[in-house]
């Protein structure tokens, strides 16, 4: 794809690479840097003045208030929770801190674990209305499944806003391309990074991967949670979802360790996935070449 004009930074921990086919202004480069600090002060476990951190902090619970625009991700988190049983839910996030993958990165799992199911499940204990969330005591989120495909949208977005119609975002793998030309994307194998298990054929779309050897932190610890148990999920090891959006292909790349193929092919997605067993299963028509 030809997009020399490039804009490199970091933000919400990890990297970022926007390629445009023309230079990117200097105001819409700091309107994306706005954009990843919004969100990251909105959504980050990891921030003290984050708005998730004060419903964690909030023992009486109360109404809190997210943008509007972030409506679309709970709606997204509606569609993959019911699509999943329940094995993708936003307040996974307790489960995480429960592991280890807590707010200090202490990565040292509570011992015993505590018992799962956790008190809070999506929609049951925590209500909405439009962007507003009312609890009734602390909770956790976490929108690891859906969020960092939710922002490349939006860097997207601001992008095409400025007059970009050739671009390409990529959140560290979460890519979204825009424009007449397409993106040839190696799927990493899932226990050699020097390999790939194939090969997406990106054209005006976005791909999101998953996998169980990123984020490990111990024998059987990673962050792919089954909400449902409120454990590491364990029979599937890599997934990879191509949508026209990056926070759907984001979502689906996470909903892909939980849903049978009859579900994964009803989402209108293309997806690819490698079992624990090593077989390499995929959608009929996964743009690209996936390799035995």
């Amino acid at each position: 794809m030809n997009a020399p004009h490039g804009f490199a930074f970091g933000g919400i921990g990890t990297r970022w690479q926007l390629d445009a086919a023309e230079p990117i202004a200097s105001d819409t480069r700091q309107a994306v840097l706005d954009a990843v600090e919004d969100f990251d002060r909105t959504w980050s476990r990891f921030r003290k003045d984050s708005l998730v951190t004060r419903m964690r902090s909030a023992d009486r619970g109360g109404a809190f208030v997210f943008p509007a625009e972030d409506t679309a991700l709970f709606d997204l988190y509606d569609t993959l929770h019911d699509a999943t049983d329940g094995a993708v839910d936003p307040l996974v996030g307790a489960d995480l801190e429960a592991l280890g993958y807590d707010a200090d990165y202490s990565l040292r799992p509570v011992d015993p674990p505590p018992p799962a199911p956790r008190p809070y499940r999506w929609w049951t204990d925590v209500h909405r209305d439009g962007p507003v969330l009312v609890i009734d005591g602390p909770v956790t989120l976490d929108v690891g499944a859906v969020g960092k495909g939710f922002l490349v949208d939006r860097l997207a977005d601001l992008l095409r806003a400025d007059g970009h119609e050739t671009l390409i975002v990529d959140g560290s793998g979460d890519i979204t391309v825009r424009g007449a030309d397409s993106l040839r994307v190696g799927l990493e194998h899932p226990s050699d990074p020097e390999r790939i298990v194939g090969i997406a054929e990106l054209a005006d779309a976005a791909i999101c991967a998953s996998a169980t050897n990123r984020r490990r932190w111990g024998h059987g610890l990673h962050h792919v949670v089954d909400a449902r148990t409120g454990r590491p999920t364990d029979d599937v090891v890599a997934t990879w979802a191509i949508a026209p959006s990056a926070a759907v292909a984001d979502g689906w790349a996470t909903a892909l360790f939980f849903v049978d193929r009859l579900i994964a092919d009803a989402s209108g997605i293309e997806w690819a996935r490698v079992t624990a067993g090593g077989r390499l299963e995929s959608s009929r028509n996964f743009p690209g070449e996936l390799y035995a």
